[in-house]
């Protein structure tokens, strides 16, 4: 039963449910302000203790911001698409921008990004995956992308170190030619990925790089490129908000 219909509910459990309710119906759409605490305290007859508690499980949920001093709002929800297939079609050899701005620039948005670069400590799942040692020093390629000023996500690309030293890789600019352009050059083709994508709480670095909301959940995809051989080359870590995107497969059947 929800709480909102059942009179033996604690008031602030019901003051969730009732707006839930009113958020999932589309009474209340994206942007919306709510009322005042002091309107949803007198709508109750309970304090704006009362009323904050109520409030705050929302947030926790992800379905309302708190923006203080004005109040709180429903999230808004403008989904980036994120199509992992993307990366594996060819690109032009000299591209002025990557896919991700030309894609949100096709929207109609303003895409920009930050890019590191610095030599890290391979973690035990980077270890795993680039086939190093725990602690074996890696090249970190760290990006955050954003659109119309916002974070949008996280795209961490990881190198074995002795293969992407001296090379265009370890500059923080853009490579027109792709990353992977430049390990085929080195010597390096990638042949085949494994996507892995896992659902989980952002951690605290991740909330503070993305500006993150409280009850914001990410899909985290983790995407390694291996040589024909099968040696691992690169790792590249996507970290993405829930309340930011849409994950799009598109797959083609073809008759034997």
């Amino acid at each position: 039963m929800e709480a909102q219909n059942n009179p033996g509910a604690p008031a602030y459990q019901r003051i969730a449910s009732t707006y839930r309710g009113k958020i999932a119906s589309g009474e209340l759409r994206p942007g919306d302000q709510l009322p005042t605490e002091s309107a949803i305290a007198d709508q109750f007859g309970v304090a704006r203790q009362t009323v904050r508690t109520g409030l705050s499980l929302l947030v926790t949920e992800g379905l309302i911001v708190a923006r203080r001093p004005r109040g709180h709002f429903v999230r808004e929800r403008e989904h980036m698409l994120y199509r992992p297939q993307e990366r594996s079609r060819p690109r032009p050899a000299t591209p002025e921008v990557d896919r991700f701005s030309q894609q949100i620039s096709a929207e109609g948005r303003v895409p920009s990004q930050r890019i590191e670069v610095s030599l890290v400590q391979a973690t035990p799942d980077l270890a795993e995956r680039l086939r190093v040692e725990t602690g074996a020093t890696i090249v970190a390629r760290r990006r955050v992308r954003s659109i119309n000023g916002e974070p949008t996500n996280i795209n961490d690309s990881h190198f074995p170190l002795d293969i992407v030293k001296d090379s265009e890789i370890m500059s923080p600019a853009y490579v027109p030619r792709g990353t992977d352009q430049v390990l085929a050059d080195l010597g390096h083709r990638q042949d085949r990925a494994i996507d892995e994508i896992f659902v989980r709480m952002p951690t605290p670095e991740e909330i503070h790089r993305l500006g993150l909301g409280l009850g914001t959940p990410v899909a985290v995809h983790y995407d390694t490129g291996y040589t024909a051989d099968g040696t691992p080359v690169r790792c590249t870590v996507n970290v993405l908000p829930g309340d930011r995107h849409k994950i799009v497969f598109e797959r083609s059947w073809h008759d034997d």
